[in-house]
């Protein structure tokens, strides 16, 4: 007998899993979404400019190329409309469930008891893919709530305020600010952006794929796949030796240094531009727009601290800024992982509880204590040079090897000591990565524990992930699934 599935979210890990059943030949499963529709960060995060900084034929499925990109760099709607193909293509669209927020999947010793707008139903597995970054982080700046103007976070674009003519604010400049940005620039009165800490930013060699070159994609044997494969080795090669501090990381120092002289003439804006961190120890910005438009005399950089928001707009230690909106690029809540969701494992035990000290999971995918619960995206699985979407179909096809071990054997977790180890291992490749700096990031929890960025290479991570899972789990209950249960 299949087991029966519940997965969460439905943006690339989740479909990712639904497709893989559905090829499986398993159809029991459902996918509970909270919103109104698929593809979960590229859903959400509809600012202009949004888009991807790794290129189009690698930020997809290696089971469903796509010859119809028109970009290098994939833009939001571009993204979401590929996955709205790979539902369509695989009829894994029937299986999801719109507008049905988990607020709580419990382990009752045999079954995962999922409830979703007070409705509770049993499931033999849980796939966890809510990501990593789907709760935007505020600030928390006194004043916000008496701001009399116009305000929201970057992941949630107020579509319907014009900013034509606008004094708008923006705090915060990491990827997102650095996209929307040079948009906001072209239609604003006045533009202030503050800044706490410069980012590294290098340049974006984004190009347009023609009609030729999109025909050639579609019709030439092979070619989509060199190049995707080209793409792939080029990153592991040369991008993951910086982040490691290995030989390329002088390189990239200089490169972005060049493209901060080559973009920015004047001294003073350059010199509040430049950090003061290695390269990569905060994700590094890839765009060649966001430069020239902090060099526009409409455009400030401000980096006073802010004290305050006001009715009229913000604060510093130094002045007062005026604006009509204002616009928080302050990131995500990204090591709060399945937060708010409650999560119960065995003898009650709390995923709260467990991950106290930040969280871990086996392979970022299992954890003792909680069978048959599996995580996408879990913590130190995000990569700071190639395709997460790598990372989730190597995750996936884990999944999926432990499916056969679990009809047979009853529910299973990750044992305490391969658990004990692993996290012995990342601690001990983490000591070589540049995270570890002094430089504040998303990466880390308030402590400095690194829980979001996987410290190895992807090639390591496929050859971990493709290991037969046996060795590492344990049966919990005697009986595979679809054995007689007791009554309840």
């Amino acid at each position: 007998m299949s087991p029966s599935v519940a997965i969460i979210g439905a943006g690339f890990g989740g479909l990712c899993m639904a497709i893989q059943l559905e090829r499986a030949g398993i159809r029991s499963y459902t996918v509970f979404e909270k919103a109104d529709g698929l593809g979960g960060t590229w859903r959400d995060n509809s600012y202009p400019g949004a888009g991807c900084d790794i290129p189009s034929h690698l930020y997809s499925y290696s089971f469903e190329k796509y010859a119809s990109w028109t970009r290098r760099y994939p833009e939001q709607p571009e993204i979401l409309e590929y996955l709205e193909h790979c539902a369509d293509k695989y009829d894994v669209r029937r299986k999801i469930r719109f507008g049905a927020e988990v607020e709580r999947a419990a382990f009752d010793g045999t079954t995962w008891q999922v409830t979703s707008g007070g409705r509770t139903e049993a499931f033999d597995v849980v796939v966890m893919s809510v990501g990593q970054l789907n709760r935007p982080r505020l600030p928390d700046i006194p004043g916000m709530s008496d701001f009399e103007g116009t305000s929201f976070h970057s992941a949630r674009w107020n579509h319907d305020h014009d900013l034509t003519g606008r004094r708008v604010a923006v705090i915060g400049n990491g990827s997102s600010a650095a996209q929307f940005i040079p948009r906001v620039a072209e239609q604003a009165g006045h533009l202030h952006v503050f800044q706490r800490t410069p980012n590294w930013v290098i340049p974006k060699p984004d190009t347009a794929f023609g009609p030729l070159a999109r025909l050639a994609f579609r019709f030439v044997p092979g070619l989509q796949r060199v190049y995707r494969e080209w793409i792939y080795r080029y990153a592991e090669a040369t991008l993951y030796p910086a982040l490691a501090q290995g030989w390329s990381a002088e390189l990239l120092k200089k490169r972005a240094l060049r493209h901060l002289h080559d973009q920015v003439p004047d001294p003073a804006l350059r010199a509040k531009l430049t950090p003061d961190y290695p390269p990569g120890c905060k994700r590094v910005v890839i765009d060649s727009t966001f430069y020239p438009a902090l060099t526009r005399a409409d455009v400030d950089v401000v980096t006073d601290g802010i004290v305050r928001i006001t009715p009229k707009g913000i604060e510093t230690t130094e002045g007062r800024y005026e604006a009509d909106t204002i616009v928080y690029a302050t990131g995500f809540r990204s090591t709060e992982f399945l937060a708010p969701m409650e999560v119960v494992g065995r003898d009650e035990r709390t995923l709260e509880e467990q991950w106290k000290g930040g969280a871990a999971a086996y392979l970022g995918i299992s954890m003792p204590n909680f069978p048959n619960l599996f995580l996408l995206y879990g913590p130190n699985t995000n990569l700071g040079h190639n395709s997460i979407v790598f990372m989730i179909e190597c995750q996936v096809r884990h999944v999926m090897s432990c499916l056969p071990h679990l009809s047979a054997t009853g529910p299973m977790e990750v044992r305490p000591e391969v658990m004990a180890a692993w996290r012995r291992q990342l601690d001990a490749a983490m000591t070589r990565m540049v995270w570890g700096g002094g430089c504040q990031s998303w990466y880390k929890t308030p402590e400095g524990r690194v829980t979001n960025n996987w410290p190895g290479t992807t090639t390591l991570y496929r050859k971990l992930t493709s290991r037969p899972p046996a060795p590492a789990y344990r049966p919990v209950q005697p009986g595979g699934i679809g054995a007689v249960r007791p009554a309840r």
